[in-house]
């Protein structure tokens, strides 16, 4: 993924409104993450509830990113499916602003996340096929959607404080417009690559050991995020932190990983590397998030997000982008999105039994995740070295 000089006819257009579509993304995810719990708690639910319905959108997952993914792929139709699904994402948001009670507000949330959590994987498939044809940086263009995930926080704890929690469903829905009006000009990706992959069908990437070890290593790191997205707002308003406050470590965190993505053209160490970077960050983090720090130790473990996330994800699309080839990347993003999935669907349900008895000690949980995931893609790196030669 590094520049180069010529950029081929519509790179410039490509790169422009995939940054707008990634911008229009994460402001709904910066809003949703730190503020929708509190909307829960403000809707009523004990935290065990609030668990379980935060899991909703994961399990949902499970099922809908592998289905959606196969069938983008198959008919490749990568941007039709991402209009498809902003739209009704947007459909199932303005739906669930009006949902009061647990059962209500789940199963709206479950049936939205259908079209929701493909819309990730799908961006991801249609950004690296993009970078490809037109010989682009991922990491520049990506940073676009963490810098309007800050202003989604920043919205969402400003709107808060003004209108009241219970009006937060509101501004999910109307974020969420704004992914429904972007998808609408996004333009084409080009023409799908025959090179790079060495494999037939899909489902074969499962058996390559390359392709397994950063399947678990991602889905180890990123999913030790789960408690931190679940109950780090609602813990830091309780320790005294008001909504704004909490809305800048939210953003704080993703500054540095927007640094991290306009460097990473500069970076010369290998993606597999970078995962490693990536879960050594995140052991770090959650190990001073367990000890309940002052403000100013919290924001350094925030700023470690850029690790945590940013290197691990970094590191995630070079691997793919060097060992699938682009008909099978719809596949390959469903997968690792799945895999993702499964581990932060499991681990959401008990955080909030655990949240509920251990408080802060949750992160020594999500601490181990994160260096099991590490060791796994340490342990794959002469696999992935071979799958790159």
């Amino acid at each position: 993924m590094s520049e180069t000089p010529a950029v081929p006819v519509g790179g410039r257009q490509f790169a422009v409104r995939l940054s707008i579509f990634y911008a229009a993304i994460f402001a709904l995810n910066g809003a949703y993450m730190p503020f929708f719990p509190v909307w829960l708690q403000a809707s009523g639910l004990a935290p065990a509830l609030i668990g379980l319905v935060m899991a909703a959108p994961t399990a949902a997952r499970l099922m809908a990113v592998p289905l959606v993914t196969a069938a983008a792929g198959r008919y490749d139709a990568l941007r039709g499916s991402l209009v498809v699904v902003a739209v009704l994402t947007f459909a199932g948001f303005l739906l669930l602003g009006s949902m009061r009670t647990a059962p209500s507000i789940a199963a709206v949330l479950w049936l939205t996340a259908w079209a929701w959590t493909p819309l990730f994987p799908l961006t991801d498939a249609y950004a690296l096929r993009g970078v490809t044809h037109y010989r682009l940086d991922y990491g520049p263009i990506r940073l676009w959607g963490s810098a309007a995930y800050m202003v989604g926080a920043l919205v969402a704890g400003y709107l808060e404080g003004a209108f009241g929690t219970l009006h937060l469903g509101w501004t999910f829905a109307g974020f969420a417009g704004i992914i429904a009006l972007a998808s609408l000009g996004l333009p084409s990706a080009g023409h799908v690559s025959s090179a790079v992959s060495s494999v037939s069908r899909p489902t074969a990437l499962l058996t390559m050991p390359a392709f397994a070890a950063v399947l678990v290593a991602a889905a180890l790191i990123q999913g030790s995020h789960s408690a931190y997205y679940t109950f780090s707002a609602i813990s830091w308003q309780a320790a005294g932190f008001s909504s704004a406050t909490v809305a800048v470590l939210w953003t704080l965190c993703v500054a540095v990983e927007i640094v991290l993505f306009a460097l990473s053209p500069r970076l010369k160490v290998s993606p597999a590397t970078l995962i490693a970077i990536g879960g050594a960050g995140a052991v770090l983090r959650w190990l001073v998030t367990a000890q309940e720090p002052p403000l100013a130790l919290l924001v350094f473990a925030q700023a470690l997000h850029a690790l945590s996330f940013g290197a691990t994800h970094l590191g995630t699309m070079g691997v793919l982008v060097r060992i699938v080839s682009g008909r099978h990347m719809p596949n390959a993003q469903g997968y690792v999105v799945t895999a993702s999935g499964i581990v932060m669907a499991s681990t959401g349900i008990v955080c909030g039994w655990l949240f509920a008895n251990v408080g802060q000690a949750i992160y020594y949980g999500m601490a181990a995740m994160a260096l099991a995931g590490t060791a796994v893609i340490l342990s794959g790196r002469a696999a992935i070295r071979r799958a790159c030669a």
